[in-house]
């Protein structure tokens, strides 16, 4: 969705634009192209994405400032770099695991590529940091059912979470994708999942899924990061976000409309609630301000000539926002 993020980012010269999520770059080289003398600062956790920035770098000399690091490292990589609040002029996310991470199979994040459980967005950054087969390995049945069911919306998470326990005594740890997608396979002998294009999909997609944000956290990251771009984006300045699934088009929807009940916008925060009080109209509006005004009435999605020509855009959804007092 190149040409939606620069409609409503619109990037111009000598603007400081962060790129959240760099990845390999795609839309940070056609963000630096679009606007002359614009500065980018290019983030991302995935040590492989950093130097895939360094490379931009050298194309774009005292334009592009690699960061690595997660969104919650933010807040100390911008005052290293001498940036304060409110100094961003646009933020683009694009959120979820990267093409590029899908496409190494080492990585462990693909359900077609046999490769040992890992998942670790951040690579080797933190050796201590658990990977998918060590959550499968230690996590108990209670836990994993709630992984699955919460993370990957599974139906089948309690029987594929008990599967998991009892191959750890009666067979052998789960260690390896392949291994996984056997077990989950045999929890679902009788299921045919199709996608959004209607195309035969793995029925261990949303397992792999479930386990990917867990091991890496990204709901909590993605929450913090929207409260870092309120913080850091000045008055006028833009926020682009591209999300992949429902459980993150919520968390940004949140931060930009507010809270939202059935049937009500902008209702009232359920920690202000109460049967004993009633708010006038002006405390409510200062309660649910949310600091954004949405660009679109809609979330806008990919064009089927996109999605022809990358079926991984398919489920993408934009969301884009200008910073207000």
């Amino acid at each position: 969705m190149v040409k939606e993020v620069l409609d409503n980012l619109k990037p111009e010269g000598n603007q400081l634009i962060l790129d959240m999520t760099f990845g390999a770059g795609g839309h940070s080289r056609h963000i630096l192209e679009a606007a002359p003398n614009v500065k980018l600062l290019a983030l991302d956790r995935d040590p492989v994405a950093h130097n895939n920035a360094k490379d931009l770098q050298k194309d774009f000399p005292n334009q592009v400032i690699p960061l690595l690091g997660r969104f919650s490292e933010i807040p100390q990589l911008l005052k290293e770099q001498g940036f304060e609040q409110d100094s961003l002029d646009g933020v683009l996310f694009d959120f979820g695991c990267s093409s590029m991470q899908f496409d190494v199979a080492e990585r462990g994040f693909s359900v077609n590529k046999n490769a040992a459980l890992d998942m670790r967005m951040d690579g080797d950054r933190f050796p201590t940091m658990p990977t998918a087969a060590d959550v499968l390995a230690k996590a108990n049945e209670i836990d994993l059912y709630r992984i699955f069911k919460i993370y990957g919306e599974e139906k089948y998470a309690r029987k594929i979470a008990r599967a998991v326990v009892q191959a750890r005594y009666s067979v052998k740890r789960i260690e390896t994708t392949r291994e996984l997608v056997d077990l989950v396979s045999a929890c679902c002998q009788e299921e045919f999942r199709k996608d959004m294009l209607q195309r035969p999909t793995s029925v261990a997609t949303k397992i792999f899924q479930a386990l990917r944000i867990f091991v890496n956290n990204e709901l909590n990251e993605i929450n913090y990061a929207m409260i870092l771009a309120q913080k850091f984006v000045k008055i006028g300045g833009r926020l682009v976000t591209i999300t992949f699934h429902s459980l993150e088009d919520k968390i940004v929807k949140r931060h930009i409309f507010g809270n939202v009940t059935e049937n009500m916008v902008n209702a009232l925060p359920l920690k202000y609630v109460s049967h004993t009080m009633i708010y006038d109209r002006d405390i409510v509006d200062t309660l649910t301000n949310t600091g954004w005004l949405s660009l679109h009435k809609h979330v806008l999605t990919p064009t089927p000539e996109e999605i022809d020509q990358n079926p991984r855009s398919r489920s993408a959804k934009l969301r884009a926002a200008l910073r207000v007092n």
